[in-house]
């Protein structure tokens, strides 16, 4: 089994709820969720002028490699209804890959880590809830130092 980080987000509908089935869905088809941090409310980032996000990151130990994962996320996105109408716009659900184990992939289709990690306050503070000392396996430095030389003014709000 391999660890993963998920980054969830979402800011359309009943947006719990859109967490809630994202998370049901990731044990089903992923793995299990082996650490789940709280869930924080952010403004958007990037694109501002749409409703606040919800945003959860979760440590799932699961035996897909990579590839897989990023299909089988694409996967529970679009069978929990998302549609992708613009870069950085509103959406249903959202999972983002953040970290696989401490491998470094750079793909047509997936890079891993994140390549936004370390710009994010919203990924930032819940993945320093569950996984503070982790390095960044490009960058060698921990979530934590992530977080305190980050630049993102965005406020992340812990609601749950």
């Amino acid at each position: 089994m391999s660890r993963c980080y998920l980054l969830l987000g979402t800011n359309i509908g009943d947006k719990k709820q859109n967490l809630l089935q994202a998370r049901e869905s990731i044990t089903e088809r992923i793995g299990v969720i082996a650490k789940p941090s709280g869930i924080y409310q952010t403004s958007a980032w990037g694109k501002e002028d749409q409703d606040d996000f919800l945003n959860q990151v979760l440590a799932v130990e699961t035996s897909l490699n990579p590839e897989r994962l990023l299909g089988t996320c694409l996967e529970i996105e679009k069978d929990l209804g998302r549609v992708r109408f613009e870069h950085w716009g509103e959406r249903l659900i959202d999972i983002d890959i953040l970290y696989y184990e401490d491998q470094v992939i750079t793909s047509q289709r997936l890079t891993v880590p994140h390549p936004e990690i370390q710009h994010r306050r919203f990924t930032l503070v819940p993945l320093v809830e569950i996984a503070p000392d982790q390095k960044h396996p490009k960058m060698n430095q921990s979530n934590k130092d992530l977080l305190r030389i980050c630049t993102d003014p965005l406020e992340v709000v812990k609601i749950d």
